[in-house]
């Protein structure tokens, strides 16, 4: 009894530690109930709790948890909490039973055997939440608009994946739905200053891969309106605001902060971060096991920064992977927040260019001229630092090191598909891409077999759409079809046999897969939205 009162005083300390480094890293940030201020006490006790959690329990995880509904109030659930003081698995099951309930699931009663091009048409309606008037007692954000989920155990908005499924949208016809995820991105960042990793309460410390300008100029394209482009200029400039919070002060001694890092040449690029260095909310239970693994064989361990890599480890949307380990068997040796990655900073040289021709748009040609330079100065510091000449790759630079990372990942496609790689570094990294990533169901994220689900074997869409396009922008267009081809007939066969197209694949054996903090995932946004983009691809006219 005594162990299990110490690790509660231990997560309210923790949580005192995130709410203090979290009004220091954005004193801005509008004030958000996050589920350990909303849950109180409750939340300690229920995550805690190892009788209530794992397979043929009462919950699957913290997620399970924390996206279940209030029945009423939470506070006065939480009074009524430490009044009762329930102590069997039995009597606090009975109490979670009357105080929550999970939302109905549309799409986990969703059968259906069509051909797979009809099946993600009608899936797309069965994935389309809308908030707007539920969601305040619990941990949703309501939206005002439309939009569309992953499927599966993610039951709300995610950032980076949303751009993969307004692909699919678009090519689908389904303008309407992708101009409503759009809107509702603009008000994220209108009203928190950024986007959230989704729209949940225990999101608010990190964003995501920023592809929000890639859906901006989507949706411009497709309407043919590049009015679209200075519409959403503000919500851009603000979103621009949030990664560079840090740059200006930044110096020689100083070299991190936040979310910016300052080169060895004095050039600012960019990491991935989180505002908070305690465990994951949603992932509670992992983070804190992650946490006794590291202090069994460090009992000195910081594992504020533990938590805090794990943290930008998610916010890089490669939750987890040996991209991020000192030691690619080892969880704990995450260090996400050493390596200026090559992604991040690609999405931030397009948020900059599409902010310029925004500005260009409205006659500001002045700050126009700005932002141009300043893309083109990012575009050389990410060519200079992380062009790596002995892997023949683009890969993350080591700021430990002061070196490229030498890790070959899947993100070295980033620079062709953002058109700022030579092509003497398009051909060698697709034929590093060729030798070590190719397999038979596409592209696998690294050449690492870790465990992790970041890692080989599995494929992801996201990476497989960056690749083909990059390959095939740079004139590489039997490379380009070779991973189109090999990926559509892996989904295609998948399908065929179990009638379910999933979050991730084995590229290898060419089937399910698996590895990481949860099962494979049935769906599923960003595999539908890709699978049919490539499906209606069309080259551009020259």
């Amino acid at each position: 009894m005594k162990t299990y009162h110490k690790i509660i005083s231990i997560i309210a300390g923790l949580l005192v530690s995130a709410t203090l480094s979290a009004a220091e890293a954005d004193p801005n940030t509008p004030h958000f109930q996050r589920p350990q201020e909303k849950y109180g006490s409750l939340f300690g006790h229920i995550l805690m709790n190892d009788s209530l959690f794992g397979p043929n329990c009462y919950f699957a995880d913290s997620k399970d948890f924390l996206d279940r509904i209030p029945s009423s109030d939470l506070t006065g659930i939480a009074k009524d909490f430490d009044a009762l003081k329930p102590k069997t698995t039995a009597s606090i099951s009975r109490f979670l039973t009357v105080n929550f309930h999970l939302q109905p699931l549309p799409a986990d009663t969703f059968k259906d055997t069509s051909d797979i091009d009809t099946h993600i048409r009608k899936l797309w309606d069965y994935l389309t939440r809308h908030s707007a008037n539920g969601g305040e007692r619990g941990t949703l954000i309501p939206l005002k608009y439309r939009y569309v989920v992953p499927g599966g155990r993610f039951q709300e908005i995610y950032y980076w994946d949303s751009y993969f499924t307004l692909l699919g949208l678009m090519a689908d016809n389904r303008t309407d739905l992708a101009a409503d995820m759009v809107r509702n991105f603009a008000d994220l960042i209108d009203e928190i200053g950024f986007v959230p990793n989704g729209n949940r309460t225990y999101y608010l410390g990190r964003s995501q891969p920023p592809f929000f300008s890639y859906m901006v100029e989507a949706l411009a394209e497709k309407t043919g309106d590049k009015g679209i482009l200075s519409q959403y200029l503000p919500e851009m400039i603000r979103e621009y605001r949030f990664w560079m919070k840090g740059s200006e002060t930044l110096t020689e001694t100083n070299s991190q902060q936040l979310r910016c890092v300052r080169m060895p040449g004095g050039e600012v690029l960019n990491r991935y971060y989180d505002n908070y260095d305690t465990p994951r909310e949603e992932m509670y239970r992992n983070d804190v096991a992650t946490g006794r693994a590291l202090s069994k064989v460090q009992p000195r361990a910081d594992l504020h920064a533990l938590y805090r890599n794990l943290r930008a480890g998610a916010e890089s949307g490669w939750d987890f992977s040996s991209r991020w380990m000192r030691k690619s068997d080892d969880l704990t040796s995450i260090s996400t927040t050493d390596y200026v990655t090559v992604d991040l900073n690609c999405l931030l040289y397009h948020l900059e260019m599409t902010i310029a021709q925004a500005m260009s748009i409205k006659g500001d040609l002045e700050e126009a001229a700005k932002y141009d330079s300043t893309a083109h100065s990012r575009a050389r510091a990410i060519l200079h630092y992380l062009w790596d000449a002995d892997t023949g790759c683009f890969t993350d630079w080591d700021c430990r090191s002061r070196s490229c990372s030498h890790k070959i990942t899947a993100a070295t496609a980033y620079p062709l598909f953002v058109g700022i790689a030579d092509q003497r570094q398009a051909v060698q990294t697709a034929q590093t891409i060729k030798r070590h990533l190719l397999k038979p169901g596409g592209i696998v994220t690294t050449d690492i077999n870790s465990g992790q689900q970041w890692d080989a074997p599995n494929g992801w869409a996201p990476l497989q759409w960056i690749s083909f396009k990059g390959l095939y922008d740079y004139g590489m267009l039997q490379d380009a079809d070779t991973i189109k081809e090999r990926w559509m007939k892996m989904v295609e066969n998948v399908y065929h046999h179990s009638h379910k197209i999933l979050e991730k694949y084995n590229v290898i054996m060419l089937s399910d897969t698996g590895g990481g903090e949860y099962p494979n995932q049935d769906g599923f946004g960003w595999t539908n939205g890709v699978y049919r983009a490539m499906k209606t691809f069309c080259a551009p006219m020259p």
